[in-house]
C-alpha cells in the first residue's frame, strides 16, 4: 500500500480510537466512584483473570514496559488493590497478588465494564470482530518488526 492516494494514517484511527475508549472507561470508573484508570484496570483484570503474576510476566501480557508496569503496581500497592510478595522460586522476582479491596473493587466495576465491552462491538458481528483482530495484530506484528 503505497502512494499518497492510499496513505491511510492507521496510526491515527488507533489514537483516535484508544482515546475515546480510555475516556468511556474514565467516566465510568468516576461515575463508580472508583480511583483508577484504564491502564490500573487492565492490570487489575489481568490479575484477577490468571492469577498472582510476576513483574514481568504482567509487562507482557499487558504489552506495557517494565518502568510504565512498575508505576502501575505501585499505584495499585498505595491504594490497598495489590500486594508484593516474594517469589518462592527466584529470589530476584517478586509476585504480584490481588488483594481482597482489590476483588471487591473488579466486582464492584465488572458489570460496567461488560457493558462497556459490548458497546465497543455494537452492530459488528463475530466475522467483523475476527477481521479486526487479524488485522490489527498484523498491524502490530509489522510494526514490532521496525
Amino acid at each position: 500500500m503505497r502512494g499518497r492516494k492510499k496513505d491511510k494514517r492507521v496510526g491515527f484511527l488507533l489514537e483516535s480510537t484508544t482515546r475515546i475508549v480510555k475516556l468511556c472507561f474514565n467516566k465510568a470508573f468516576n461515575q463508580l466512584d472508583v480511583d483508577i484508570t484504564p491502564e490500573q484496570w487492565v492490570v487489575l483484570d489481568t490479575l484477577m483473570e490468571r492469577g498472582p503474576l510476576s513483574q514481568v510476566d504482567i509487562s507482557e501480557i499487558i504489552f506495557k514496559d517494565a518502568p510504565t508496569v512498575s508505576r502501575l503496581i505501585d499505584q495499585l500497592e498505595r491504594k490497598g488493590f495489590l500486594n508484593r510478595l516474594p517469589s518462592e522460586t527466584d529470589r530476584r522476582a517478586t509476585i504480584i497478588r490481588i488483594t481482597k479491596e482489590g476483588k471487591n473493587l473488579v466486582d464492584h466495576c465488572i458489570n460496567e465494564v461488560r457493558q462497556l465491552r459490548e458497546l465497543t462491538w455494537k452492530d459488528l458481528s463475530e466475522e467483523d470482530y475476527l477481521h479486526f483482530t487479524r488485522i490489527i495484530n498484523q498491524v502490530f506484528n509489522n510494526m514490532q518488526s521496525y
